[in-house]
């Protein structure tokens, strides 16, 4: 078995039964299986996945586990050389799981390899970016990037022919040797939902494993399906995900200067709120929504 693909699902049944067909119509040209845990959805997700695609192995988890606690359930099951770790909410372009894979045999210095994202309309997606710094969070949250690329790669000048090697990459479409995973273990199931690729990542470099961007490999990003269900919530697991990274990597003391660094962005959103209502520019909704989520995380910050 040459790949094996885990797919975690939570009410994403339409957008899961897409993902599926595409990696049926454009499969890779060596043997293959996938995997699809569901987290206790309530959308008939499982029953579609025994109807239409009863060649998938179907793991219908009692309770939701998170994207990690999915994907841990499924791995360790996986006969394939490689892990693919795909995300319901993508659909796979012609060539996209051949182009991962013949990488990966060709570069045997590389732990993974990780797609090209598109959004909808076949523009660029962010699919990888530097490992999160304090310095780098900074820099982000007060967006600094629009001056000079830091916290983030500038993409749109990259080569789109040339894989590059990068820090982090985005677990909507991650190839891992199962080999590799063995060694430096699963993903980390103390983060429910985002950050665990970031801190995997880490753990494959530290273990002297290299990390590739594939350009040829072209997947379709939907985008945070799931965690539009539960926005609110999701938006503070973010945050709780990149503390936990923190934690685990650096400095009591980083960590302590890293949530002053989150307290203050999140008072100066809700500063220039007031003028955001007043100029009501399109994305005026938007940024007011977002506003307020940064209320939410400023006063829940201090118990993180």
């Amino acid at each position: 078995m040459k790949l094996s693909i885990v797919i975690v699902s939570w009410n994403t049944r339409d957008l899961l039964e897409a993902c599926l067909k595409s990696v049926y119509a454009y499969p890779l040209d060596q043997p293959f299986e996938v995997w699809v845990v569901d987290n206790k959805s309530k959308d008939d997700t499982v029953a579609m996945v025994q109807t239409q695609f009863p060649q998938v192995e179907l793991i219908a988890s009692e309770e939701n586990l998170g994207f990690a606690g999915g994907n841990n359930r499924a791995i360790p099951h996986c006969q394939g050389e490689y892990v693919l770790l795909l995300n319901p909410d993508t659909e796979v372009k012609p060539d996209a799981l051949n182009a991962l894979v013949a990488f990966m045999d060709e570069n045997p210095e590389a732990g993974a390899a990780g797609s090209r994202l598109l959004n909808a309309d076949q523009t660029l997606q962010p699919s990888c970016h530097p490992r999160p710094t304090l310095s780098r969070e900074f820099w982000r949250m007060f967006y600094l990037d629009a001056l000079v690329p830091y916290g983030t790669y500038n993409m749109r000048k990259w080569d789109m022919e040339t894989p590059r090697e990068v820090d982090v990459l985005m677990g909507a479409s991650l190839l891992l040797r199962k080999t590799v995973l063995d060694k430096v273990g699963l993903l980390d199931e103390g983060y429910f939902m985002y950050s665990e690729e970031v801190d995997l990542c880490y753990r494959l470099q530290k273990a002297g494993w290299r990390l590739y961007w594939v350009p040829q490999s072209q997947v379709v990003h939907y985008w945070g399906q799931s965690a539009k269900q539960v926005l609110a919530e999701m938006f503070l697991q973010l945050y709780r995900g990149k503390l936990r990274f923190f934690r685990k990597h650096y400095s009591w003391l980083t960590v302590a200067l890293y949530k002053v660094v989150l307290g203050l962005a999140a008072l100066l959103r809700l500063a220039l709120a007031p003028l955001v209502w007043l100029r009501k520019s399109e994305s005026s909704d938007y940024q007011l929504h977002m506003a307020r989520h940064y209320g939410r995380l400023l006063i829940t910050l201090p118990m993180m």
